[in-house]
């Protein structure tokens, strides 16, 4: 059982195997071993999914007991135990302390799945069919979601019609210029040609999109922009949100709240889960009219209210908090040392991106951001670009992660920077106050 049977047997649309080529066999907490013993840090965290880490103990040993007592696995939307208790948890870890009031749909395994249930309840709710996404924006890849996504990679027009979608420029798409003014000019005058829309759909950062942020401000003006006309709000908080942005919500810097709110992803633990946020006033569903088979996971369930635990106190926002200062000083002064690349630093919490500019560039730096995720996987460090043409290196650690493994990662990844640029030098690193230092290179495998 090899890399071989992966490709006699697995479709060609296949993706992350191509990009980190060995075969994983056990993983815990912010590392994975294949199957030779090779040990490799995780700064992908399954594209945001595993938020804290693989095989957490509090969702492992939840799990555990659960099956082991014989709890029910699949219970389509049927009361249980499992479901109860996650329901109480959100209620009283999650919305209560926030002063929030939603209901809670589960609406299947996947991102997409609650992305399509936000627009199809936004559309029957205003009774209007039109949604606003942004430039750069990524909602899935089901048909209506993918209506919603920029990357023209994923489009072919053989998938059918895009109508009832308009795209406008994200914040910062046009430089310093306010693109909320854009919106409001336009769903003021009766003319633009933009359709009155049910709902106005972002994510606060783009993970996808080259973790682009939106400005607090911007978010606001969007929120009030959206209750002046008339018109829902969703927040996909898909990738971003689970504590990725240091609060749980990713829009609660802001002090904003949707109308509709996409999670996944982290909430499961590993497990597939997503579920939709409604306010009251929103849910307007009829029973049974939207379904899904796997709506009812409650492995997953029981994951998320274990996880839960680490937001009944600001232990672990403080710890992204710190994590996130010595991110941004490395990063900073990593672009100081590779000051003749057009290197871009954006990012918050613990979710960041060093953009290596435009395709096209004299420099190669279309070319660098893919080179430098190969060259750290060969260091031993599983980490992703993204945006629109893979320029961005992007980077997702577990928040669960110590100082002293985040150290490495940063330091590795600067080594397969330099590598690629054939330009080692060193980095003075920030000094913890907990004393750490970096691995020695040769221990990082």
């Amino acid at each position: 059982m090899d890399l071989s049977t992966i490709e006699r047997l697995e479709s060609n649309v296949r993706g992350y195997v191509r990009a980190f080529p060995t075969v994983f066999d056990t993983a815990q907490g912010a590392w994975l071993t294949d199957r030779s013993g090779r040990r490799f840090l995780d700064f992908f965290a399954g594209a945001g999914t595993l938020n804290y880490g693989h095989n957490n103990p509090l969702a492992k040993a939840a799990i555990l007991e659960y099956v082991q007592r014989d709890g029910v696995l699949h219970g389509l939307d049927t009361a249980t135990s499992a479901k109860i208790d996650l329901l109480e948890a959100i209620e009283q870890i999650l919305l209560k302390p926030r002063g929030l009031d939603y209901k809670v749909q589960f609406t299947g395994p996947t991102g997409t799945n609650v992305v399509e249930a936000a627009i199809k309840l936004a559309r029957k709710q205003k009774q209007r069919s039109h949604i606003v996404a942004f430039t750069n924006a990524y909602h899935g890849h089901s048909l209506g979601a993918l209506a919603l996504t920029g990357n023209q990679y994923y489009h072919e027009q053989a998938y059918g019609s895009h109508n009832n979608v308009s795209h406008l420029p994200f914040d910062g798409y046009l430089g310093d210029f306010d693109t909320s003014q854009l919106l409001d000019k336009m769903l003021c005058d009766g003319s633009s040609g933009l359709p009155k829309p049910a709902a106005v759909i972002l994510e606060t950062i783009q993970g996808e999109g080259g973790i682009r942020v939106a400005s607090d401000e911007w978010l606001r003006r969007i929120a009030a922009i959206c209750k002046r006309h008339d018109v829902l709000l969703i927040i996909d908080d898909i990738q971003v949100g689970n504590g990725r942005t240091g609060k749980f919500f990713s829009f609660e810097h802001a002090g904003i709240e949707p109308d509709l709110i996409c999670v996944s992803k982290a909430i499961g633990g590993g497990l597939p889960m997503s579920m939709l946020l409604i306010k009251p006033e929103c849910d307007i569903w009829r029973p049974g009219q939207h379904t899904g088979t796997f709506r009812g996971n409650n492995l997953a369930f029981v994951a998320a209210r274990a996880l839960l635990e680490y937001w009944r106190d600001d232990a672990l926002a403080k710890q992204i908090e710190s994590h996130s200062q010595l991110v941004a000083t490395f990063l900073g002064q990593l672009a100081d040392e590779f000051q003749d690349q057009p290197l871009q630093i954006r990012g918050r919490g613990l979710v960041w991106g060093i953009d290596t500019g435009m395709p096209g560039g004299a420099d190669g730096s279309a070319a660098l951001a893919p080179a430098v995720c190969r060259q750290a996987f060969e260091q031993g460090l599983i980490i992703e670009t993204s945006g629109a043409d893979d320029q961005v290196i992007k980077l997702l650690p577990p928040l669960t992660i110590s100082a002293a493994d985040l150290l490495i990662g940063l330091e590795t990844m600067r080594s397969a920077m330099a590598s690629v640029l054939n330009a080692r030098r060193p980095i003075a690193l920030p000094v913890l106050s907990m004393g750490w230092a970096p691995i020695p290179s040769n221990q990082w495998s």
